[in-house]
């Protein structure tokens, strides 16, 4: 909300943008992640703002034909060409795009375009399958996870972490990367003449991010933040929605500046004696 000195404490709430947007070129991955952010956003309290862009949003989402070395996207039920969470799909197959329609949002939007587009023959449609399973066997990586919630419940105060955690910078790269990180603060900007409570971007590897305003911090040390951070994805999560949140992009392995591996965490993790 807003507010104005001299109002007798009158607030303004903050508006709710209601323009359309095309998200364009958005990956498989990407576009389920918003599905993993919607049982937050739209759960027990809806967050209007979030609920009004995610409606006004359409997902125009781009094949992924050379996935990077670290994707392991496979790994839950997803794949590089994946149409299951985006209004429509693009797979290049050489010469021109094979388009999917898979919603009514994208039926809309195709309506404004029909003089670009033409029905698929069976050419384009076998060169799209031998795109798709060309890129799906380029991703060797991907991890099993059909049992690490309970694997999870087991080892919380195993040192294993404290291993995994002893070179970490807790610089946050891995959650400012990742698509599922959702974390954000409230803060109270002013100025001379206006004011507003304002949401922003945080990340649950800052040390100020679960400190109380009495000094208390329950994650004080790095290597609780480390913890929290598989547990928020792998065992917390699926916990409260039934579905793991991680839907193997593979950013944060690849721009770790100390290499630390998620697919290595979780597969040591299985592995420790409980």
């Amino acid at each position: 909300f807003k507010f104005t000195p001299g109002t007798k404490g009158k607030i303004d709430p903050a508006d709710i943008p209601d323009e359309k947007t095309v998200v364009f070129g958005i990956r498989p991955c990407d576009a389920k992640s918003l599905v993993i952010l919607d049982h937050v956003f739209k759960g027990d309290y809806e967050d209007p703002y979030y609920l009004t862009k995610r409606e006004n949003t359409v997902l125009v989402g781009l094949s992924c034909t050379q996935p990077e070395v670290n994707c392991f996207c496979t790994s839950f039920d997803g794949g590089p060409a994946s149409a299951e969470h985006v209004d429509i799909l693009l797979t290049d197959i050489g010469d021109k795009y094979y388009v999917e329609v898979k919603s009514d949002k994208g039926k809309q939007l195709t309506k404004t375009m029909d003089k670009l587009l033409k029905p698929a023959t069976e050419n384009d449609e076998k060169k799209k399958k031998e795109v798709e399973k060309k890129a799906t066997d380029i991703i060797t990586r991907s991890t099993k996870t059909d049992d690490i919630v309970d694997k999870l419940d087991k080892i919380f105060d195993n040192p294993f972490w404290k291993n995994i955690a002893i070179k970490c910078l807790g610089c946050g790269t891995c959650t400012y990367l990742c698509p599922t990180c959702h974390c954000f603060d409230i803060q109270d900007e002013t100025t001379i003449k206006t004011g507003a409570r304002v949401r922003v971007w945080d990340s649950c590897m800052c040390p100020e991010y679960t400190l109380q305003a009495s000094g208390y911090n329950p994650r004080p040390e790095r290597m609780n933040r480390v913890r929290n951070r598989v547990y928020h994805k792998y065992n917390y999560y699926p916990k409260n929605y039934d579905i793991i949140a991680c839907v193997g992009c593979g950013r944060c392995i690849d721009n770790c500046p100390v290499n630390i591996d998620i697919i290595d965490v979780v597969t040591k993790a299985k592995e420790v004696k409980a």
